[in-house]
């Protein structure tokens, strides 16, 4: 009785590394798993950040630590939501509840932060080709102990990178392990053949471990070697296909394939993974996992559960904040725009990378089903697909969050602009988006597509000006357009009004003033605006103009703040190299005027984790920081006295 009861002391709070997590017998695993998964559900219940994801591997997340010997073993999580676990177990469980904010722990893996955070993640599929290269690395070294995992997941494997790697796994020597993380999601259920493919996959496991044994024989006998195994592993699958009816795609690629597997079942997952560690060549373990695992709600509705804010952990309510009365999220604008359009135009479609719920492109697959299209975690797909639809008639508006499209970026160029195909790209989450940091900030689009041919690159300051610059791009003839919108809520309570054309090129003025002139792009106008308006109380009139194109810029509005304002001031949330200040100095320099420009955006670097409120302070493009350029060209321009 006395060691029933002292095995149910907690283990978590002995464990601080992995090394002491592998001092532990494997039959105390689940005990530390499931001590595990209440520590992440009483911490993210107050302190929201991505949940179901890390509850659903938490059996891996043990596992792994407890087999591997990290961090000389590299374990590469994918999408990094998975890896709450990873972070409490690797010496920053007294830090956890910094998780997601300014100045605490970070809301990915990143080796900045930890030397068991291997490779940087915050986007997906990128796990396999990072692996391999370190498996490679470690190879050419001579680093014949060091194991390298690549943990992909939730989605990922739909991405054209994984599929990149796993084709140069196939033709490269390698040692790597795969592990495969099928819970049939990625925010939204997966899609695609590939999901199908993934539940019907199964091979015994004693046929694998006979198989195993066979060959380690082999080797040592000198009947075998690399390129023999690998002429008998194509012979032997050619096989098995035939008897069982069955291919597999992995061992097609000479990847050996092990699983499925319970992937709840820590003990066996500790068996397993030390039976393949030491395998020579490269191989793949599928584990099959419920994403928000151990915590009911979550297991019901994974989609409402990936990133569900604050929530009561005993009864799964969630705390949601008053929302009555308050502006509508940009995103759910789009949703309703969208389908407003759709009605009225049979060849306008949708088409999103996994983020139907996320985009509230969800709204137009409930009423048009065959209009809308979600093709997985692939950006690049999705743009080129729109451009096929686009080349024969279709109207495509395309809705990817903006650090995400980063990945399309040739697909913009080759597939849609050097064309002029009628595609509408919407980029949600475009600007800082707050506690998911750098990899989530959609800092670089208007930099990025803005030296591109035939685009049009537009972004609203609000409610209205998204819906009019929605239907002004489903118009016939304005070829492939930009709009870009932030995560959040908008300002305007009254969002619906009539849906109207803009004149493509044109801004407008907003505010009337003397010798300084501000020209911003998108909804931080709207801060500007709270700015100036302070400032006008207090005597100080500056002029405001919202340029609301980026592409083709107004230049009549430039035109005649270069030669109207000694001072002009640019605001936008996005990077202020190669963004609206980049092109206003450009003009003015082509067109020999000489303003002093002061250019305000997020600064030549890669912006923190932080509330948004936060993080635009810290770069200047709050109520303050605006003001505060103002005042300082103001002073610079008074006489000395």
């Amino acid at each position: 009785m006395e060691n029933k009861d002292s095995l149910k002391e907690s283990l978590l709070d002995k464990i601080n590394l992995p090394c002491d997590l592998r001092q532990l017998p494997v039959e105390a695993l689940p005990q530390v798993c499931d001590e595990l998964r209440q520590v992440i559900i009483r911490e993210m219940s107050d302190n929201p950040g991505h949940f179901a994801s890390s509850l659903g591997v938490v059996e891996l997340t043990v596992a792994l630590h407890y087999v591997f010997n990290t961090p000389f073993d590299r374990i590469v999580w994918d999408v990094g939501h998975q890896a709450s676990g990873h972070k409490i177990l690797t010496g920053r469980r007294k830090q956890f509840h910094t998780y997601r904010h300014l100045g605490g722990l970070r809301p990915f893996p990143s080796p900045d932060e930890s030397e068991y955070d291997t490779f940087s993640c915050g986007h997906a599929s990128n796990s396999i080709s990072a692996a391999l290269g370190m498996a490679v690395a470690a190879h050419q070294k001579g680093e014949t102990q060091r194991r390298v995992v690549a943990v992909i997941g939730d989605g990922s494997m739909s991405g054209g990178l994984a599929f990149e790697g796993l084709n140069n796994v196939s033709s490269t020597p390698n040692d790597l392990l795969i592990i495969l993380n099928d819970n049939n999601m990625s925010i939204d259920h997966s899609v695609g053949g590939l999901k199908h493919y993934l539940h019907q996959l199964h091979t015994s496991p004693t046929y694998n471990r006979i198989r195993f044994q066979t060959a380690q024989r082999l080797f040592r006998w000198g009947v075998l070697n690399d390129e023999r195994r690998k002429r008998i592993i194509r012979f032997n699958n050619s096989l098995k296909s035939l008897l069982t009816n069955q291919r597999n795609i992995f061992e097609g690629l000479d990847i050996r394939y092990f699983g499925p597997s319970d992937g709840h079942n820590v003990v066996e997952l500790v068996e397993t993974l030390r039976s393949i560690k030491d395998m020579q060549g490269p191989k793949l373990l599928h584990i099959h996992t419920v994403k928000g695992k151990g915590f009911g709600p979550a297991e019901r509705d994974a989609t409402e559960w990936h990133a569900p804010g604050r929530f009561n952990p005993e009864t799964g309510e969630q705390i949601k904040s008053e929302a009555a009365g308050l502006p509508p999220k940009y995103q759910d604008v789009f949703g309703e725009t969208l389908l407003e359009l759709a009605r009225a135009d049979e060849r306008i479609v949708g088409v999103t990378p996994a983020m139907p719920t996320g985009c509230s492109m969800n709204l137009l697959m409930h009423e048009m089903p065959e209009r809308a299209f979600d093709v997985g975690i692939a950006e690049g797909h999705a743009v080129t697909f729109s451009g096929g639809m686009a080349k024969d008639g279709l109207i495509p508006f395309c809705n990817i969050y903006s650090s995400f499209a980063q990945r399309a970026y040739d697909h913009i160029i080759h597939d849609v602009a050097l064309q002029r195909l009628h595609v509408v790209f919407c980029w949600d989450r475009a600007g800082l988006v707050g506690q998911d940091g750098p990899t989530h900030h959609g800092a670089f689009d208007l930099a990025a597509l803005r030296p591109i041919p035939n685009l049009t690159i537009s972004s609203p300051m609000n409610e209205h000006e998204l819906r009019r610059l929605m239907f002004t791009a489903s118009r016939d003839g304005v070829g492939p357009f930009v709009i870009r919108y932030p995560r959040g809520r908008g300002v305007l309570t009254d969002w619906r009004c009539p849906l109207e054309s803009v004149e493509v090129g044109t801004g407008r003025l907003l505010r009337e003033g003397s010798d300084i002139a501000v020209l911003s792009l998108g909804p931080v106008g709207n801060t500007v605006e709270k700015a100036l308006q302070e400032m006008a109380d207090e005597g100080i009139h500056v002029a405001h103009y919202d340029m609301r194109f980026l592409k083709p810029i107004d230049e009549a509005i430039l035109n005649h703040v270069g030669r109207s304002f000694r001072c002009i001031v640019t605001v936008e949330d996005g990077t202020v190299r190669g963004g609206l200040g980049s092109a206003v100095l450009e003009y003015m320099a082509d067109h020999d005027m000489h303003p002093t420009v002061r250019r305000l955006g997020l600064p030549d670097r890669f912006v923190e984790h932080g509330t948004p409120d936060e993080l635009y302070h810290i770069v200047g493009i709050d109520k303050d920081g605006i003001q505060n350029t103002i005042n300082a060209l103001l002073a610079h321009g008074k006489p000395e006295t």
